[in-house]
């Protein structure tokens, strides 16, 4: 297991803070991913570096149902989102894009920013601080569509 480091997210954070509204004009998500949380972070799109993992509150990914929210994280290199509830859409088009997405009640209220967290995906255990936290173990087939890249490389693959 590698080590994460942690980038902290509240309550309710919709599509629009993840990626605004008028950059889903921009032609494609490497364009696009520039301007991640820029509403909340105007720099975290040039601080966040590959395998860093976003822990957020509840409701993480609410409002639009578009795809870019989860696509231009995943661009970035996060390794994950682990939160204490996710919208249903978001979560499933995290699945579909590829990005991992771990629901753990636990871990937000003990995790501080900037630290750093150990994921076992396929055990769906997560380690801080020296103390496991349990979290979702996807099902067979999600990891699998996982494993693969997302749903389309899981298609394209003809694994259906």
């Amino acid at each position: 297991m590698s080590k994460s480091r942690v980038w902290k997210f509240h309550n309710d954070v919709d599509t629009d803070q993840i990626i605004a509204s008028q950059y889903l004009l921009l032609p494609n998500i490497d364009e696009m991913k520039g301007y991640t949380f820029e509403s909340l972070d105007p720099e975290f799109a040039q601080k966040v570096e590959p395998g860093d993992v976003i822990v957020a509150a509840e409701n993480f990914g609410c409002g639009s149902s578009r795809e870019q929210a989860p696509s231009v994280l995943k661009a970035l290199g996060i390794k994950a989102v682990i939160a204490k509830s996710f919208a249903r859409i978001f979560y499933r088009n995290a699945i579909n894009v590829g990005l991992p997405v771990l629901v753990c009640k636990e871990l937000y209220d003990d995790v501080k920013e900037s630290e750093e967290v150990e994921l076992d995906l396929s055990k769906g255990s997560i380690i801080y601080n020296e103390k496991q936290y349990a979290c979702t173990k996807l099902p067979e087939l999600m990891q699998t569509i996982l494993d693969k890249g997302g749903l389309i490389n899981y298609l394209n693959n003809g694994e259906v």
